[in-house]
């Protein structure tokens, strides 16, 4: 039976990310520093819909360099792992996910482009799964699903994005793209540069 203190311990975790939920989830709710918060039965179910449960990794195990700076989209975990080209700069974010494994695609490739206030162009294949989307989104519209910034990869329609709908941040949601709260990709549109190595895994 659970003591006194860890019901109290248990009963502020729930409070705190319920608030933030309620809160929309403007910032992730684990530390950005590798901290892991262990959360218990039914409160651990309802966090990790919408909050990734991940860890800080070291480079080594999935680049042989740091070059350009490197970007590790860990799929499973649903977080973004950057490294500076010198290594002082570690920064860690959740993110979105593609809905299913066939959107899924994973392996390497490397930032071929900066681009702000993105067009969104529904992929051929997304207009036939979803006929009744629009065309195109302009650029800067409240309603593009790219956010105010994206890293265009080496592979076609592929994106690392931000986005106005923080409710995808932690979930499996998107068409193939990785998605960031607009804060995190304004911040690693900065630090990332073309020619930034990128893995996905």
């Amino acid at each position: 039976m659970p003591s006194d203190s860890n019901r109290n311990l248990n009963r502020r975790l729930f409070l705190g990310t319920s608030a933030a939920a309620a809160a929309g989830l403007a910032a992730p709710a684990l530390a950005q520093d590798g901290t892991s918060i262990e959360f218990e039965d039914s409160v651990s179910t309802t966090v990790r819909r919408n909050i990734s449960s991940f860890r800080a990794l070291d480079w080594r195990p999935y680049f042989s360099n740091t070059n350009n700076g490197a970007i590790l989209v860990d799929t499973a975990s649903r977080a973004l792992h950057f490294w500076s080209a010198d290594q002082t700069i570690y920064k860690l974010y959740p993110t979105s996910v593609p809905l299913t494994e066939e959107l899924t695609r994973r392996g390497r490739t490397s930032v071929v482009q900066k681009v702000v206030a993105p067009t969104w162009r529904p992929t051929p294949s997304m207009k036939l799964r979803n006929p009744e989307w629009p065309d195109v989104v302009e650029g800067g519209a409240p309603d593009n699903p790219l956010g105010p910034l994206a890293l265009y990869l080496g592979w076609t329609y592929y994106r690392i994005h931000g986005t106005h709908d923080t409710r995808k941040i932690g979930r499996r949601s998107s068409n193939g793209c990785i998605g960031l709260y607009n804060e995190h990709i304004r911040e690693l549109f900065d630090l990332s540069s073309v020619g930034s190595q990128v893995l996905l895994i």
